[in-house]
Parts: structure tokens; sequence; C-alpha cells
């Protein structure tokens, strides 16, 4: 039999106001930020054509989404009096069929925010002829308009616009350093002007090259379709595409990855170093694939660490 202690109303009451006084008390940075979500595009969103997709969210282990249509930028922004500035849009990953937003977004978002830095989780279209034109630029376009929204808004939100970031994970590392290679043509035919280029990039375990010995299958196939031309191929090889003018990079990979190949970590590297683009790579020897922040794992979650002192090296923390 067990037994179940009963408790007087009067000690009940009491115990319950104990936990509401701790809760007061928490410190602020400890509080999970607040998000708002606002709509990337005023109207329909650019290449989007009719369809019956409708948009999925389901929680496993980790929370992911699907399907998604209408794009979504998800601010996460410190108290006022503790933002320093800087801030970040974050690309989950998902091999650009689905996106991991909770572990490769919002929880890392809130990362951010304890540090007084301004996140903005990325919700964006991923590619699917069903639902618009032209799938192969569309993630990138939604990713350069979610930093076109950040430095247009920078004085409401409190930030400075010469210190927007964007980061990424797995295929969202791609997204990202397709953002951090590509800003000088920005794609579609928007005609603001403000610079799409992010001021730093930070890649996890990223898919940088789309070379067939080399990339991660399932992303390739899915961005650019399952026998792209050459041209098409090398364009969204990203180690292909840095220049002196590419953002400083923070990149971290495990060895042992067998979803995205440590190869296209090591690749760009070797052309960030080449163009002089200051740079930080951290490889583990063991670690696999898709473990975000890898809180659970003492020796892998030191690379957020690391992290935190690349941010504070360049002045963004």
């Amino acid at each position: 039999m067990v037994f179940i202690p009963c408790f007087r109303k009067a000690e009940s009451h009491f115990l319950i106001l104990r936990i509401l006084v701790g809760l007061v008390f928490i410190t602020p940075k400890f509080l999970p930020a607040q998000a708002d979500s606002i709509p990337l595009w005023p109207e329909s969103p650019p290449f989007s054509k009719p369809n019956d997709l409708v948009e999925k969210t389901w929680t496993t282990n980790v929370m992911r989404v699907k399907d998604v249509t209408v794009p979504k930028l998800y601010t996460f922004l410190p108290p006022a009096d503790q933002r320093n500035g800087s801030s970040v849009v974050i690309c989950p990953g998902g091999g650009y069929r689905i996106l991991a937003i909770g572990h490769e977004g919002y929880a890392v978002a809130r990362w951010f925010n304890e540090r007084g830095i301004s996140a903005f989780v990325l919700k964006y279209r991923l590619p699917n002829e069903e639902a618009m034109d032209n799938k192969t630029i569309v993630p990138l376009l939604d990713a350069q308009q979610a930093i076109r929204l950040v430095r247009q808004n920078a004085e409401e939100w409190g930030l400075d616009p010469f210190k927007i970031g964007i980061m990424g994970f797995s295929a969202g590392g791609h997204l990202a350093s397709t953002v951090g290679t590509h800003f000088q043509k920005p794609v579609g035919s928007v005609e603001d002007t403000t610079s799409v280029r992010p001021d730093f990039m930070i890649l996890g375990y990223p898919v940088v090259s789309m070379l067939e010995t080399t990339t991660h299958g399932g992303s390739r196939k899915a961005l650019l379709g399952s026998d792209p031309p050459l041209d098409l191929v090398r364009r969204f090889s990203n180690e292909l595409q840095v220049t002196s003018e590419t953002p400083p990079t923070f990149i971290v990979h495990s060895t042992d990855d067998q979803a995205v190949p440590v190869e296209n970590s090591l690749r760009l590297y070797q052309a960030l170093v080449e163009h002089s683009v200051p740079s930080e790579m951290h490889l583990y020897e063991s670690g696999g694939h898709g473990y975000g922040m890898a809180e659970a794992e003492e020796a892998l979650s030191s690379w957020m660490n690391r992290l935190s002192g690349w941010l504070k090296g360049r002045g963004l923390w």
C-alpha cells in the first residue's frame, strides 16, 4: 500500500504561498524570455502559390515544425536595461524538411538573453514545389528578410545595427552560411536596400557544401532537387563563396558526425583562413549530430563556454 500524506487546508495554503513568493524573487535573467512573433512579409510571402499545406508542430524528444507557409520571426528580447546591443538571428536545422525549432531555436535564444543579447528565431519556409515557385532561393529570401527587419527595427529594440549576427545548426547552418556569403546580391525582387550582410556567423555542425562528396544528401536533394546542374551546386557550396568580406565566424562540429561530415566545417574554415576572415573552429572527438547546446553532456556542452569567450573577444557580450 502506498501512503499519500494529506495536508490540512491551512498548511496547504501556506505551502502554495511559499512557492509563489519564491517565484517572485527569481532573478529576471533566469526567467524564460517571452517571445512574440512577427510576420516576415507584410502581405503574401514572395513566390508563394495556393496550396493545401497545414503547418504542423509536434514534440517527441525535441520540438519540430514542418510545412511552414507563413514565415515568422520570434523575438526574444532581454529586459531593456539588460540589452547590450548585440543580436542574432537563429536558423534551426532539419535537413530543409523540418525545423528543430525547440533545442536549436527557442532554447538557444534564451541562452543569449541571459547574456544580454537579443535573439530572433527564424521560422523559415522549407523548399516545397507544392507551396512555392523558385523553392531553392526561398529559405535564403526569408533569412535575408529577417536580417533586414532586425536592422530596420534596431533603434526601437535597443540594438546596434552593426552587431547583428546569423546562427544556424545543420541545414540551418547551411542557410546561415549562405546568408553570410551571398549578401552582395540579395535574392528575389525586394526593393528595400537595407543591408542583409550579417556582422558575424555562428555555425553548429553545419551543412556547408552541396558537392556530392561532402554534403548531407537529404539537405542537398530538398534544396536543389534530385539532379541539380553543376553551376547551382557550386553556387550553394558556401566554402566556394567565401571572400574577404565574409563576416567573422565561429564553428563547432564533431568528428564522428555521421549525418553531416566534419569536412563541411573543415573546408569552410580553410576558405575563411585563406581569405583572412577572423574565425574560430572547435572540433570534438565525439558528439554525433543534432545536439544543440548539448546541455546534458558535460564535455560537449563546453562549446557554449567557448562561444561565450569568442563573443566577449569580439565585443558582442
